[in-house]
């Protein structure tokens, strides 16, 4: 336990700050932001027309989402961040209550036999979205406070079973992503680390296994052309739109497969419409764009002034790297279909609110980056 305070000891404090934030990070937050509306717009189109007969109407709450979004990154990156620190208990404490009342009838909204949705009034949200900031804030004020390895393993456990109640296996790979990559950072055993991974793969296997939808998707990926009218149908579409794309793409707003054959398009599908109207160069730079988004918060992480700023940037960036890596991987194959939606351009109020409520955290550690 010394050992590992001693490596998490503060690189500065608080005094040799900038007071500015990372305007690089800044910028190339708010340009994956119009982006990502411009791909909403694009994608959501012939859906939102044919179902509510205008075809703005999911841009339209997204945009909405995404003043709500930059008003909280404003926030939260004003905030001192000793505050957050401060309520790191009780926001988490919140987020799984409301994680709970997710699952009460009349408070949990059902669609497509999830119960994902929590609605309050006039607004509906995704309680999942809330507790990916609040765990990632939670697990760093336990690291700061030298907590022992198994108050992270039962937090986690029981995040974990709360989000697969409703049941949503995509969060639960970010969530324990989030986990690991801050557990990691901390600096327990390589063994205590094999203990819980293993522990994490062979649930995973066992909730795989023991759900028909799940399974399907697995045998899917594992056989893509078995069934291409039925579970196979989703696999087929992205195929003919990444492969419809070719190198120049088809050209903006070109695209055929989200005229209403490719599911999701706004949503877990929209890499595959980006990579058919764009092709590879415009789907690349994309890519490109959200790496150099990734490596740039990972620098803020690196310059953290203290233990608790740096695991809880470590936290946010592995969320948000986990999701850009497991949604482009799910388009071209490498991995299942999971329903893990892609930060900035996927349409969902709740995710794109919280990606930048924590960007708005990422730009507050920022400031105590050392001058150069």
């Amino acid at each position: 336990m010394r050992r590992r305070r001693q490596t998490l000891a503060p690189k500065q404090t608080a005094k040799d700050a900038t007071r500015s934030i990372d305007k690089t990070f800044f910028l190339v937050t708010i340009l994956l932001t119009i982006l990502g509306l411009f791909s909403v717009a694009n994608t959501s189109a012939p859906l939102a027309a044919s179902v509510f007969k205008d075809p703005f109407f999911f841009v339209k709450q997204q945009i909405m989402w995404a003043g709500l979004g930059i008003v909280l990154m404003i926030v939260a990156a004003s905030v001192p961040l000793s505050l957050i620190k401060r309520f790191a208990r009780p926001v988490f404490f919140v987020s799984v209550i409301l994680l709970v009342l997710v699952l009460v009838p009349g408070f949990g909204s059902r669609l497509l036999g999830a119960r994902r949705w929590l609605v309050l009034g006039p607004v509906s949200f995704q309680p999942s979205e809330v507790i990916k900031t609040a765990l990632a804030i939670f697990f760093a004020d336990l690291a700061s406070r030298g907590a022992p390895l198994k108050q992270y393993v039962w937090t986690l456990a029981l995040v974990g079973a709360l989000v697969m109640l409703q049941p949503d296996l995509g969060t639960t790979i970010t969530i324990v992503s989030i986990a690991f990559t801050q557990i990691f950072v901390i600096g327990f055993s390589f063994v205590q680390m094999g203990v819980i991974a293993g522990s994490g793969i062979l649930a995973g296997i066992v909730l795989i296994l023991t759900s028909e939808y799940r399974r399907a998707r697995l045998f899917t990926f594992l056989s893509p052309h078995n069934d291409p009218s039925g579970v196979d149908y989703h696999v087929r579409q992205i195929m003919i739109a990444l492969g419809s794309g070719g190198f120049w793409g088809r050209g903006l707003g070109q695209s055929r497969q989200k005229q209403l054959f490719l599911p999701e398009t706004a949503t877990d599908s929209v890499f595959a419409v980006i990579a058919e109207e764009m092709g590879f160069i415009g789907a690349f730079a994309i890519i490109l764009i959200l790496a150099f988004f990734v490596l740039r918060a990972l620098k803020i992480a690196q310059s953290a002034p203290d233990t608790f700023s740096r695991i809880l940037a470590v936290g946010l960036v592995g969320w948000m790297a986990a999701q850009i890596f497991f949604n482009i991987s799910s388009m071209v194959a490498l991995t299942p279909l999971t329903g893990i939606p892609l930060p900035f351009f996927s349409y969902g109020g709740s995710s794109l609110t919280m990606l930048l409520a924590s960007v708005g955290i990422l730009l507050n550690i920022s400031k105590y980056e050392p001058k150069t």
